[in-house]
């Protein structure tokens, strides 16, 4: 005589905790749901990779210039374009006999003042060859991935950042990035204007710092630290606003019982 069903049924194992995927509904789901579960399980480290291929070639573009890979290269400026002015004045140069130059050192090679024409410098064997991002967008860009980073490690369980203390973040570079517009659009993109010389600033600190920090976008001066510096502000204070809920949005997609995951 078999066994009755109600006694085999009693007998079956319980499903253990540590092997969710042996679940018979989960089993039986088509392969494309369960790998969609688990793109979204680990949603912050496919986060990783694809947005770190986007933050990452940029890069690449001087690296393929300088081996004589033209073409790749310039499809690669050309696709960044869409996302950063790319002036090369205000770009790190690979390559080259410094990472970064002045306008009138460009204008000794590429006599153009117009923006367009001056974008399209993106070096020579001499120069080097720039990378395909601004120095504001490489520290914006960059700082979200590393914030991304530092959320996945954490084990994904930061509270989100105040929307207040995000807009705190985000106005120095509001007020940079609006500052050198107006002076641009006063001024021109030459050497000239208030956001160049930084006269008001020389007056604040009386003068008391060397006169190459006043002037111009050169690697370590005033101009350049801000766009570093309020590029980072806005990239981890984004990824402070945005990491959480997004993990939160994906939990409660997946039905996740945790509480200490779900923001108001």
């Amino acid at each position: 005589m078999g066994v009755p069903l109600e006694n085999r049924i009693r007998a079956d194992p319980e499903p253990q905790p540590g092997n969710d995927w042996l679940r018979p509904r989960e089993a039986s789901q088509p392969v494309s749901e369960r790998i969609g579960r688990w793109l979204l399980q680990e949603w912050v480290w496919v986060f990783l990779v694809g947005y770190g291929l986007f933050v990452g070639l940029p890069w690449l573009a001087p690296v393929l210039m300088h081996l004589g890979w033209e073409i790749p290269a310039r499809g690669l400026y050309d696709f960044y374009s869409l996302f950063c002015h790319q002036l090369p004045q205000r770009s790190l140069f690979l390559f080259g006999l410094k990472p970064m130059y002045s306008l009138n050192e460009i204008r000794q090679v590429w006599p153009y003042e117009d923006p367009l024409q001056l974008r399209a410098f993106i070096g020579n064997p001499t120069f080097g060859y720039k990378v395909a991002w601004s120095d504001r967008m490489i520290s914006m860009y960059t700082s979200l991935w590393a914030t991304a980073l530092l959320y996945a490690l954490s084990g994904r369980r930061w509270r989100p950042i105040s929307v207040g203390l995000f807009f705190l973040l985000a106005l120095p570079m509001t007020l940079d990035g609006t500052s050198h517009f107006i002076n641009d659009l006063l001024y021109g993109i030459g050497e000239r204007g208030f956001r160049y010389d930084n006269v008001w600033l020389a007056v604040l600190t009386g003068g008391r710092l060397p006169s190459w920090f006043y002037v111009g976008d050169a690697l370590g001066s005033f101009n350049s630290w801000m766009r570093w510096i309020t590029g980072i502000l806005f990239g981890a204070g984004l990824g402070g606003l945005a990491l959480p809920y997004v993990e939160a949005a994906v939990r409660a997609t997946l039905e996740d019982p945790v509480p200490s995951r779900r923001y108001p």
